[in-house]
């Protein structure tokens, strides 16, 4: 479970990085990356990738949040529940049952 989460977490965060990065304009990294005009390690329209990888990891993010329900077990919400619904013991004195 934690290892789920920590997949989710990472997918998040780089998600909102890839975000981040673009330009509202189109502009992005293509432009602005040490003197590279429209070139950019070897890939021509950094925003095309930039943007593909946001439809990826978008995908990814909302298909782990839906797989999370099989993937986080129900016992620990259950067990929470039932602390929660559980009858408090009151101090009423027990009197014994007198023999006949």
């Amino acid at each position: 479970m934690i290892f789920f989460v920590i997949i989710l977490l990472l997918a998040c965060g780089l998600l909102g990085l890839i975000i981040l990065v673009q330009n509202p304009k189109g502009g992005g990294l293509a432009g602005n990356v040490a003197g590279f005009s429209n070139q950019f390690m070897g890939v021509k329209q950094t925003t095309d990738v930039l943007e593909k990888g946001t439809w990826i990891l978008a995908t990814v993010v909302v298909l782990l949040c839906l797989f999370s329900v099989v993937f986080i077990p129900k016992s620990a919400t259950n067990k929470a529940r039932d602390l929660k619904a559980a009858p408090t013991s009151t101090n009423v004195p027990v009197t014994p049952v007198q023999p006949k």
